[in-house]
């Protein structure tokens, strides 16, 4: 049994198709690193800067605050709908094609952010920025396997979410500052200057490669439609409108269905049914939509609770959250580095038990907890969440074939951005039903927690049955 464990422990973070001295050549290495760092980080504070100049945008343009709100839902709307059919374009065309082309469209959209004064030009805006971040987010991961070598591609993600954690940790606070000092259409510019160092470095980024597959533009434009249904009903129902809202959600339930029986026939689908048939792959794109809703729950709740429970006042809220970012920055890298040499469903619910200890201890939490017992309850969810993120996003990509990277990086930007979705959805519910400001956030987020840790173990129990199977 033992040894049937330990096989399945190699199994699980053996890289199909995988080479041992795969991976691009340093020194080009460390600039396609950077490349696509600084690509990253982009998407990442653009996605996460809007939110604090909303009130301001609001009162300049004439507008209510739950009108303004679109400047950010349509964004991730058009987002999540555009990352499947982009990632099968980029293989058509080459990841990096795309991904620059990307980058170039995300730029001059940005620059035209500076003349919006209404919020229809602003909104078409966003949507062409977000057309821009779609191209790239839904390459990029394929880019990572591509850049690092197998045996070293944990440590790549775990420097993938490094740059995402501390992107996110600091858009809060830049855009702040250019609101208060500049004029708020300069928030939609300020990630701009990394895309254009990112371009600059780009020619140390894995060469194009065109793959000679049918242009797929029927599944594309359904699978968008799809998503338009689907998470759009639910942004709908969310803001007041529960009738249209729940059609929406019906008809895309019903979209996706067709979808599906259309695509299970196709070699390589733009809806990749084919990497979530596979049981290690469809636990690990469940696992994460589970953990990003729980952690997105977390840091949405908490504000509300910190200022209407405990009473700090707004400014000091945003300083008593920093301890999840400040120790997801020190913990994704080494849990990057361990998902090399442990396999990644140990790390995956280790870290979701620690998760969810964390999280109930802040449920559980007294107002005389004080900053201290705020920050060390924060950090140790933090270090839970930590633990998950980066060896289950090496392991969605890194067992995918190499010819569906792209899909499997689309598949796990979706799950990033489904989760982030539905854990404004939920917060938004229980805020409205009397229960955002109490345990409950958490509550939720610790069933999410487990739903997480139960996908990671039936993973690594399929794997362990694939292996003794194979002798």
């Amino acid at each position: 049994m033992l040894q049937t464990q330990a096989a399945a422990a190699v199994a699980e973070h053996t890289v199909v198709g995988a080479a041992s001295n795969d991976g691009l050549p340093p020194p080009r290495r460390w600039w396609a690193i950077a490349a696509i760092s600084f690509g990253t980080a982009v998407m990442v504070l653009d996605t996460n800067i809007a939110n604090v100049a909303l009130p301001t945008i609001a009162r300049d343009l004439g507008v209510s605050n739950s009108t303004v709100t679109n400047v950010v839902a349509i964004y991730q709307l058009v987002l999540v709908m555009v990352l499947l059919p982009f990632a099968s374009l980029g293989d058509r065309i080459g990841h990096r094609r795309l991904y620059q082309r990307g980058q170039v469209l995300f730029m001059l959209a940005s620059a035209a952010c500076l003349f919006a004064g209404n919020l229809p030009v602003l909104l078409a805006l966003r949507s062409l920025q977000a057309l821009g971040a779609g191209m790239v987010l839904s390459v990029s991961a394929a880019m990572v396997r591509q850049i690092y070598p197998a045996a070293k591609l944990g440590a790549g993600m775990g420097v993938n979410s490094v740059v995402v954690a501390s992107s996110a940790a600091l858009a809060p606070t830049l855009g702040g500052y250019i609101v208060g000092h500049l004029p708020w259409q300069w928030v939609f510019v300020a990630a701009a200057p990394l895309a254009l160092m990112s371009l600059l470095l780009g020619r140390s980024l894995p060469d194009p490669i065109r793959r000679d597959i049918p242009a797929q533009w029927t599944s594309g434009l359904w699978s968008a439609a799809t998503m338009l249904l689907l998470i759009g009903g639910v942004q709908l129902a969310s803001h007041g409108a529960p009738l249209p809202g729940g059609l929406g959600v019906i008809a895309g339930v019903a979209s996706l269905v067709l979808l599906i029986r259309r695509e299970r026939t196709r070699a390589e689908p733009v809806l990749p049914v084919d990497l979530l048939r596979q049981p290690v792959l469809g636990l690990s794109a469940l696992a994460a939509t589970a953990c990003f809703i729980a952690s997105g729950a977390l840091m949405l709740s908490l504000p509300f609770r910190l200022e209407e429970v405990f009473g700090y006042a707004p400014q000091k809220v945003g300083l008593l959250l920093l301890p999840f970012p400040l120790t997801m920055l020190v913990v994704s890298p080494l849990a990057g580095w361990l998902s090399d040499r442990v396999a990644p469903s140990k790390l995956g619910v280790t870290g979701m038990a620690i998760a969810i200890a964390g999280l109930l201890l802040l449920a559980t939490m007294p107002v005389s907890a004080g900053e201290t017992g705020i920050a060390w309850r924060l950090a140790l969810s933090a270090l839970g969440f930590g633990l998950f993120f980066a060896p289950n996003s090496r392991l969605l990509i890194g067992r995918a074939p190499k010819h569906r990277s792209a899909a499997a990086g689309g598949l796990l930007s979706t799950s990033r951005l489904l989760g982030q979705t539905l854990a404004a959805v939920t917060i938004g519910i229980l805020l409205a039903g009397n229960l955002g400001t109490g345990p409950a956030p958490l509550l939720v987020a610790c069933a999410l927690a487990l739903v997480a840790a139960g996908c990671s173990f039936a993973r690594f129990r399929s794997v362990r049955a694939a292996t003794a199977a194979g002798g």
